[in-house]
């Protein structure tokens, strides 16, 4: 471990011995310890598992509690200690003055200035945050851990007496005493607004200062004197939001519920333009006596001042002979009656406040003032373009059979149900939506399970009867998530190009259509190897379709934090995009403890969105279109052969009698619907799960992660592998092929995040050594192949940061893992159980999984 790490890991958990101690007692203290060194000695095979699992046993359930609390607290400050790392690490080669890998400016060194600057013309990058819930942690917690992030900074801040040290590290104990204080599981069920609040944080904190210093970079890069000209980067973000439009298979999304988070985006994003104008205006001092207003400039404040005499005197009295810094503060003040609803004074639109910002620039460049003018000012606009009035687009989403069913109703003469009232409803509030904050702010509307054109035209149907000619403009989005979708994926585009409303508004929209590819459910059902196989081939179908019909085709990539559920790093997940089918355009979900992950920091995030565009930029480029288009073409028979036999193995256990149930008694599934970590809930019916069918994806792959196993990230490879003899053939596909090397590369970190020894004690909970030596026996043969194939000696031997993470807190989750077995096994096992025990064991079970989810990291 480097020594940055090692001292902040050390120091947080003396800090955390010190309050366990003060709180629980020494002796709580001295168990916390006897089972820390226990699980280390267990992994250097120096104490046996019973030993480990013995000591778990003898501790009463009040003391296992208060054990696990001690472990998920060290999990929060681990991970604390290793963001700041990685924050230290990305400064350290800022300072080196070099280009860094995989930046914006890595992509211009690449591929050349020129061509940079044709790609960036159609360039777009669409994150979209959702509130699939996979986020374990409370806000508070999530808060209080912020706080101790801050404090940690000020400890490490260079050049600090040491009466300032004194009080960092004082107060870095009191807020790590208010940590262990806090109530590690939420007593109350989410809300879907809540959902929307919490993901406003990193709005305000992270993305709306991240966006302008990307565009910045990618600036600079592109030409010399950035902040002196005009910028050569125009703004190619856009955000997109589920939370609060995406109602499949949650009925506390209602459109009341689509109207209010809209409201609240918009209160977020103009208080932080408001805040933005307001602070760029009172540092632009500049006289008119040396920064000489336009005419144009002189003729908006005289009209300004017709309109609102009163406002624009007293900013004339505040800011005397400074017009420039006038206009700022009067643009700031109309910024926030928009804000207020004080029409007098709103702007109507985010193109009317971007005309009055520009003419305030332009002023500023024709007297020579081309610093302020293309500085800040040129962020806020940059900003204004990127958020809108709105912040994200605000999609909404709903199943296939809602519609079906909404307007077989509608069509007949009975009574409408209250759900298709919801179904008109929230067609009436994008409409709502639109007539406030423009199209752009909501009108995507996506179709889960689109099985055929029809589903579309149902949407489009429904409208009609909800507002008629008055219909909101809507770009409804098939979503293929199940394997037979993805094959007959081309054919509902094809019959959606007879949609009159979609001939519409294809003509209006120089062409664009989007679909959405569902990586979590096509996964679910076939397997990794096999999902990722149907995925690329259905993209490349759908590439060659648009290029056939003149369709500006955009791929939306539904994938979700875990291993499992498409996740994995964003670059290379887009560097392995089949060639033509990125274009410029790159749309996906973020979701879950992901969106805290990539945006929780604002170094971070600027990372990873440079990541992520710098992929967009080199998949777009012909080059490397043609190096991945031959390996494809080449390796493509023996991936077919991988695939099927991946496959073949998959369903063999999956679709096996039994094997649902069997799932539920070696997982926690049934228990952590109790935590409440969103407000959807986690299956489609009720009870037990009687086919996977029932279950989501999100609980499927979570459950999975706390067992140890991490089944879904990796199960049906090993078969896969082994059925090409030719391994020389499978090490060159790693080499040479994009889309195989990341598949194995997610595979091996997958695997190294399993645990044998215990998954193994996990497994055995189900009253089934059948599937228990069938998973076992797929695992041993996965690691082996993946290793072979890969050339490592060890999993994620070519991957240092990722492996020293994985050995760090492997024996820590070892710990949470014995706690969780004990009382999973009690909670199976025992029958006569009070009321009170069952409680508490309950209690232990969740406090494990919270804790098991922060060591993981990527649970869901």
């Amino acid at each position: 471990m480097p020594d940055e790490l090692r001292r902040d890991v050390r120091l947080l958990g003396a800090l955390l011995g010190q309050v366990i101690a003060e709180q629980g007692g020494p002796d709580l203290l001295e168990d916390v310890e006897r089972l820390r060194k226990a699980v280390i000695g267990a992994r250097r095979r120096e104490v046996a598992f019973d030993e480990v699992a013995a000591m778990v046993g003898e501790w009463d359930i009040d003391r296992a509690v208060q054990i696990a609390r001690a472990f998920t607290c060290y999990f929060h400050l681990a991970n604390l200690a290793e963001e700041h790392y990685r924050i230290l690490t990305l400064r350290e080669r800022d300072a080196d003055g070099g280009v860094q890998r995989e930046s914006m400016a890595s992509a211009v060194q690449d591929l050349g200035a020129e061509r940079v600057a044709e790609l960036v013309g159609g360039l777009e990058l669409h994150p979209v945050l959702t509130a699939h819930p996979t986020e374990a942690r409370r806000r508070a917690v999530v808060t209080a851990i912020q706080r101790i992030s801050h404090q940690l900074a000020e400890y490490n801040t260079p050049g600090r007496g040491s009466t300032e040290q004194d009080e960092s590290k004082r107060r870095l104990l009191e807020e790590i005493d208010l940590l262990w204080r806090t109530a590690q599981l939420r007593n109350t069920k989410l809300d879907p607004l809540d959902e929307v609040r919490t993901a406003m944080a990193a709005f305000d904190e992270t993305l709306f200062r991240v966006v302008p210093q990307v565009y910045r970079s990618l600036d600079s890069a592109l030409g010399e004197g950035s902040g002196t000209r005009p910028p050569l980067a125009r703004s190619f973000i856009r955000y997109g939001s589920w939370i609060g439009g995406d109602r499949d298979g949650n009925p506390n999304v209602t459109a009341k519920v689509t109207r209010e988070a809209l409201l609240i985006q918009a209160e977020h994003v103009l208080t932080a333009l408001e805040t933005a104008a307001t602070r760029i205006a009172r540092t632009l001092t500049a006289a008119a006596q040396f920064t000489p207003p336009s005419s144009e400039l002189l003729g908006a404040i005289k009209a300004a001042t017709d309109a609102s005499p009163d406002l624009v005197s007293e900013l004339a009295t505040r800011s005397p002979a400074e017009p420039h810094r006038q206009w700022l503060l009067y643009v700031a003040a109309r910024i926030g009656a928009t804000n207020r609803r004080d029409l007098d004074l709103a702007y109507r639109s985010p193109e009317d406040l971007l005309a009055d910002l520009r003419l305030a620039q332009d002023s500023l460049a024709k007297a020579g003032a081309v610093r302020q003018a293309y500085g800040e000012v040129q962020h806020l606009i940059w900003q204004v373009e990127t958020f809108g009035f709105h912040l994200a687009e605000l999609e909404v989403r709903q199943h296939s059979q809602v519609h079906a069913a909404a307007l077989e109703e509608l069509s007949g003469e009975g009574p409408v149900s209250e759900r298709t009232d919801e179904v008109l409803a929230t067609i009436r509030t994008i409409a709502w939506i639109q007539e406030r904050f423009g199209v752009t702010a909501c009108s995507r509307y996506v179709v889960s399970f689109t099985r055929s054109a029809h589903d579309i035209a149902t949407v489009h149907e429904l409208a009609r009867h909800a507002l008629g000619e008055r219909a909101p403009v809507l770009d409804v989005v098939p979503l293929f998530e199940s394997g037979q979708d993805l094959d007959n994926s081309v054919e509902v585009l094809t019959g959606m190009l007879e949609i009159p409303q979609v001939q519409k508004r294809l003509e209006s929209n120089d062409r664009r259509m989007e679909v959405m590819l569902g990586y979590s459910d096509s996964a679910k059902e076939l397997g990794p190897a096999a999902a990722t196989m149907k995925l690329y081939e259905a993209q490349e179908r759908l590439t060659a379709w648009a290029a056939a019909n003149d369709v500006k085709l955009r791929l939306f990539h539904g994938r979700g934090g875990a291993l499992g559920r498409g996740g994995g790093p964003a670059n290379r997940a887009v560097l392995a995009q089949p060639p033509g089918s990125v274009a410029g355009r790159f749309k996906v979900t973020e979701q879950g403890e992901v969106i805290f992950a990539r945006y929780g920091h604002q170094a971070i995030a600027r990372r990873h969105m440079e990541q992520v565009g710098n992929a967009v930029l080199l998949a777009s480029s012909p080059s490397v279109g043609q190096s991945a288009a031959a390996a494809a073409d080449r390796f493509r028979a023996v991936a077919h052969r991988v695939a099927a036999a991946s496959e073949q193995a998959y369903r063999a256990l999956t679709e096996a009698p039994g094997f649902p149930e069997w799932f539920g008694l070696v997982s926690p599934l049934e228990e952590i619907g109790s935590l409440r970590l969103g407000s959807r809930p986690a299956r489609r019916g009720l009870g037990a799960p009687r086919s996977l069918d029932d279950l989501r994806a999100i609980p499927w792959v979570f459950s999975w992660a706390q067992t140890r196993v991490n089944l879904p990230g990796w199960y049906g490879l090993g078969s896969g592998l082994e059925a090409v003899a030719e391994i020389d053939e499978l090490q060159a596909a790693y080499r040479e092929w994009p889309l195989f090397s990341s598949l194995l590369d997610n595979v091996e970190m997958s695997l190294a995040k399993t645990d044998r020894s215990i998954a193994k004690r996990y497994l055995a909970l189900g009253g089934r050594p059948d599937f228990a030596e069938q998973v076992l026996a797929e695992y041993d043969r996965t690691r082996d192949l993946v290793l072979r194939v890969t050339g490592h000696t060890r999993l994620l031997e070519n991957r240092r940061v990722l492996s020293r993470a994985v050995q760090l807190r492997d024996p820590y989750v070892d710990a949470l893992s014995h706690l969780q077995l004990r009382a999973l096994t009690a909670l199976r096992t025992t029958e006569d159980l009070s009321e009170h025990e069952r409680e508490r064991l309950s209690t232990l079970l969740l406090l494990s999984v919270n804790g098991v989810a922060a060591g993981l990291q990527n649970t869901g």
